[in-house]
């Protein structure tokens, strides 16, 4: 195998490669893309709110009276992990939400507690639910007492739930509350840094207006069978009222409650949140008479920095692959197709070259021999004159006669 055919060879598989990464590139930028960005199937984190409010003392339902008291300090604290069914196409999530009195000891202080389970679509964060599949479900409330293992009651759930999806517009979107048992609006109200990253932020308002003025609280929905903790009759001294004290007093509990949520676009992660929620009793619904809990909590500042630090996780993962790897494949492709047609165009000078040597030196000429205007030979190289040689003298001249 001669030269030339070897450059040829050479030339053939540079064009391949460069083609082969430019193809490798617009997959990557149409296709793979879309596919990464998806709700990680890995999810086990612990966040953590913390504020104050106004709540029930649980050890005065024994006594004379309920008590309330004021200003007292609250931790909510959110369990996230996945659960099956989680494949390619959705992931369901476990959540366990607790808000408890920090100022209290073990059942003392714990005000609300609720395990929800959703399963998302993992390409736009919808809740995936029709007739036969609700898509989640919360479990029954038991007593502390009770180890008989935890039954799940069904819930259908609709709209977003605990994240929000990839590449997240500025838009409104519907935000399931689990309490509430529906989605409300979760509208766009513009961006904000948080811990340097960029976020959008999102307001809902569940039975307030966007004053925080109490407009339509919910009738709260009971997960008893017998809905106890949704109508309560006591007699009016226990409710702290007026007038004659052991009149029984019916009330209802309402609940309403305002979020905001700080997203990261890229990802969907929600960065940090504050949630103000209401839980009380009353007989008008826009006339609280007594507080369950009532509270503001914010995401700790090491909640925050985790939530960043998975955000920026998920951007750097999705920017390789639909930015970085494209953009590299694109001029290494680039580069190899240009290196692979000038290798191609000199094989095909070199291969000319070895088949007719005479080719005008123009053309061929410079590769195998020198060109003929290229000055005089070394004198190695140049052709020698033949002298003629002299020929023998037959008839030498005899000279002058003697004399």
């Amino acid at each position: 195998m001669n030269r030339a055919v070897m450059l040829r060879i050479a030339a053939c598989g540079i064009l391949g490669l460069g083609a082969a990464l430019l193809v490798a590139a617009l997959l990557l930028t149409t296709y793979t893309a879309g596919k990464i960005k998806k709700i990680p199937l890995n999810i086990d984190t612990t966040l953590v709110s913390n504020g104050t409010g106004t709540a029930l003392d649980p050890a005065s339902l024994s006594e004379q009276h309920f008590v309330i008291d004021r200003n007292v300090p609250l931790v909510s604290q959110q369990q996230l992990s996945v659960e099956t069914p989680a494949n390619a196409d959705v992931v369901t999530l476990q959540v366990g939400t607790t808000i408890r009195r920090t100022d209290k000891q073990q059942d003392n202080g714990l005000m609300l507690a609720m395990v929800d389970s959703v399963t998302l679509n993992r390409s736009t964060a919808m809740a995936v639910s029709d007739d036969t599949h609700p898509g989640g479900a919360v479990q029954k409330p038991r007593s502390i007492e009770d180890t008989k293992p935890p039954t799940n009651i069904a819930l259908t759930h609709d709209g977003l739930s605990y994240r929000f999806p990839f590449s997240t517009e500025k838009k409104t979107y519907p935000y399931f509350d689990p309490i509430a048992q529906k989605a409300f609006d979760a509208n766009y109200e513009g961006e904000e840094d948080v811990n340097g990253l960029t976020t959008y932020r999102f307001k809902q308002n569940v039975g307030y207006d966007a004053d925080g003025k109490l407009v339509e609280p919910l009738k709260y929905a009971s997960l008893y069978d017998d809905a106890e903790d949704g109508v309560v009759t006591a007699r009016a001294s226990l409710w702290g009222l007026p007038g004659d004290p052991d009149e029984p007093i019916t009330m209802t509990r309402f609940y309403a409650a305002q979020r905001t949520f700080w997203v990261d676009p890229v990802s969907g992660t929600i960065v940090k949140a504050e949630e103000r929620a209401n839980h009380y009793y009353a007989r008008d619904g826009l006339k609280p008479e007594f507080a369950l809990v009532d509270y503001t909590v914010t995401s700790t500042e090491q909640t925050v920095e985790n939530q960043v630090a998975a955000a920026r996780d998920e951007r750097d993962r999705v920017a390789l692959w639909s930015r970085v790897l494209p953009i590299t494949f694109t001029a290494a492709g680039l580069v190899a197709l240009v290196a692979g047609a000038l290798l191609g165009s000199f094989s095909v000078r070199a291969e000319s070259a070895l088949i007719d040597p005479g080719l005008d030196g123009a053309n061929v000429g410079g590769f195998f021999r020198r060109d003929e205007d290229t000055g005089p030979m070394p004198a190695a190289e140049a052709a020698t004159e033949k002298l003629p040689a002299q020929r023998p003298d037959l008839h030498p001249d005899p000279g002058p006669p003697d004399r």
